[in-house]
């Protein structure tokens, strides 16, 4: 096993996310969520309030429009996601989020609260501030979607 010191910045926070993200999963497999997979989930997570185009939903997913596609067609049948024509130019359409999708967010939302009160109660109140203040700081310079 590799010491804690020679790991590398992002794996030390990719390895919190992938366990917050297990247990979530774990929680809506349980709750009935069991029907997508981890790369769905990262194209559902990216839809926004009011809906989102395809084409955006690849580009902050990383992956090419057709998988994007492939995926979004997915997630429909599966009644996550529905397609809708988007108001302000009619030949694209939206990405909106379906109700099978609202039901599992608060599951999801639970768990991820849960998480976060174990880590504060690790590392302590100041301490997750600190983390999640620097966290922020980040995002202004790693996240174009911020």
């Amino acid at each position: 096993m590799v010491a804690e010191s020679e790991l590398n910045t992002g794996l030390l926070l990719f390895i919190p996310y992938r366990a917050l993200e297990n247990r979530v999963f774990a929680a809506l497999a349980e709750a009935g969520f069991n029907d997508f997979t981890p790369a769905q989930a990262r194209v559902l997570q990216r839809v926004g309030p009011n809906g989102t185009r395809l084409t955006d939903l690849a580009e902050q997913a990383q992956v090419t429009k057709q998988t994007a596609g492939f995926l979004v067609d997915q997630l429909e049948k599966a009644g996550y996601v529905r397609r809708i024509p988007d108001p302000t130019d009619k030949r694209a359409r939206l990405v909106c989020l379906a109700e099978r999708a609202r039901a599992a967010q608060p599951v999801a939302g639970g768990v991820i609260a849960e998480i976060e009160k174990e880590w504060e109660a690790h590392l302590g109140k100041r301490r997750m501030t600190q983390l999640r203040q620097a966290l922020t700081m980040l995002r202004e310079i790693t996240d174009p979607y911020a």
